[in-house]
């Protein structure tokens, strides 16, 4: 199964995609993985990102959507993958289409998270980090900045959802609970009843180590 996974800051995506895809037999994906792999690697793509990152500037699309290509390509992703993080746009979610169309693949499904704003608010601005003994804030995590990053969300990465809908390939979930609810959401919606017989391994479910911001 081919999945693309959406979600807000704070609705808990990473920990769900590394559940889901090992529940699914698939390799969760991050845009994040595929671009320490390719720098640290130094490969062409990596060293050409670099140079927009040094310098301050957005990675243009095609780099990113040929690194993200290169990696669904790779032997483990033969049978499907969970993509996190990517596509952020509808130009990025174009480009993958066609990729995929040029290994003979089709995007199975887009599962979006869906959280309400004020209990997103509440989970990133409740973190603290342990600073010289001191429980301290970070100053993305106060209650304006947060909001101001959910609403770049809204504007950038959220008409993504009726691009996919459009397509027939939407589902969305509620992801307020513990963890292993909103997992069974997710499989539920994905048509992947089975996995929930799967052992769950040693996933938390008191969704005390759940990534609040992804």
């Amino acid at each position: 199964m081919r999945v693309v996974l959406l979600g807000p800051p704070g609705a808990g995506k990473g920990t769900q995609a590394q559940i889901i895809a090992r529940r699914l037999g698939v390799p969760a994906i991050s845009t994040g993985d595929i671009f320490r792999a390719n720098v640290s690697g130094e490969t062409e793509l990596g060293q050409q990102a670099k140079a927009y990152m040094d310098a301050g500037d957005l990675v243009p699309d095609e780099i990113t959507v040929a690194m993200v290509s290169d990696r669904l390509a790779e032997p483990d992703a033969k049978a499907g993958f969970l993509l996190d993080g990517f596509p952020r746009t509808i130009a990025q979610a174009e480009q993958l289409r066609d990729s995929l169309a040029e290994m003979g693949h089709v995007l199975d499904r887009c599962l979006e998270l869906v959280v309400d704003e004020d209990e997103l608010v509440r989970r990133l601005s409740g973190r603290r980090m342990l600073v010289d003994g001191e429980w301290v804030q970070r100053d993305d995590d106060k209650p304006e900045t947060v909001r101001h990053r959910l609403e770049v969300y809204r504007e950038q990465t959220a008409p993504l959802s009726g691009f996919y809908a459009e397509a027939g390939l939407l589902s969305q979930i509620d992801a307020i609970g513990e963890i292993d609810e909103v997992t069974r959401r997710a499989l539920e919606a994905l048509g992947a009843e089975a996995a929930l017989d799967d052992e769950p391994g040693d996933e938390p479910a008191d969704g005390s180590t759940e990534d609040r911001d992804r």
